[in-house]
């Protein structure tokens, strides 16, 4: 806000922040973001008893839409075709990389920074130590997450799981040799966060809640993790179909025998 002192800045000057900032290239998620830092200042200045900080003009000003939430999610046939393709990238941890997140739907560092000491296959559990929410959380293991486990190789006293293999530290960055196998698996579009969605889908077309969903993705409210589930159109179609056969009445027949004695057929 520049010179302006906290006492000044009211709702109007933050109407002013959504046209200003877009008019320098902004998008409208960086906008909103903006917005988030600025009502946390607020906050803090209020709390450590700042002159002008008595009430925190931010409150009346609601987050911009940025409308860009995308749904994208990996359908079984193309599941197999990353897979042929991560298989035979260049770089050899990628397969189980990418194998983790679509299995466990972990964000991407968190298995790039895993280490093997936080895994308990006996007890199927992987213990992230801070996750984005800031707190440790658990993952429960599939028989197929232990299984690709079995297969990642181990170098002598490497702590991670999937290192880079020549420095045996954690990759800084797989953009490049994700970049390559999903254009050779004809997924260009795709990106790597979206396996974590594509997990989410499986969950939830597997009849599971959306509670056990967040608990799984580590969110701490169902409603971030209402945006990353997906139902498939054969679920909705089950449900529909359960829905009609519910009713105990077979409508369309009701109606076909109406209509045929309307016709006058017997």
């Amino acid at each position: 806000m520049g010179h302006i002192t906290l006492a000044l800045v009211v709702v109007a000057c933050l109407g002013l922040l959504w046209p200003t900032t877009r008019q320098l290239g902004l998008i409208m998620s960086t906008c909103t973001r903006m917005l988030i830092l600025l009502r946390y200042q607020f906050n803090l200045a209020k709390k450590w008893g700042i002159p002008g900080a008595d009430t925190n003009p931010t409150v009346g000003v609601k987050p911009y839409d940025a409308g860009n939430g995308r749904e994208r999610y990996l359908t079984a046939e193309e599941s197999l075709r990353l897979r042929d393709a991560v298989n035979n990238s260049s770089i050899s941890q990628l397969k189980f990389i990418v194998g983790f997140e679509i299995l466990t739907g972990c964000r991407k560092r968190e298995i790039l920074d895993a280490k093997s000491a936080d895994f308990d296959i006996e007890r199927k559990t992987w213990r992230i130590p801070m996750s984005k929410i800031g707190k440790p959380r658990h993952v429960a293991l599939s028989g197929a997450v232990i299984e690709l486990l079995a297969q990642v190789p181990r170098w002598a006293g490497c702590p991670y799981v999937v290192p880079n293999p020549k420095t045996k530290l954690p990759f800084v960055t797989v953009f490049c040799s994700w970049n390559t196998a999903r254009k050779v698996a004809g997924l260009p579009d795709v990106r790597m966060h979206d396996l974590r969605h594509s997990s989410a889908s499986n969950l939830v077309n597997s009849g599971h809640s959306l509670y056990i969903v967040s608990k799984a993705l580590g969110h701490s409210q169902i409603k971030t993790t209402s945006r990353y589930s997906h139902l498939s159109q054969d679920t909705l179609l089950a449900a529909a179909d359960a829905a009609a056969n519910a009713t105990g009445t077979t409508w369309g027949a009701a109606q076909a025998a109406k209509t045929g004695d309307n016709l006058g057929v017997r």
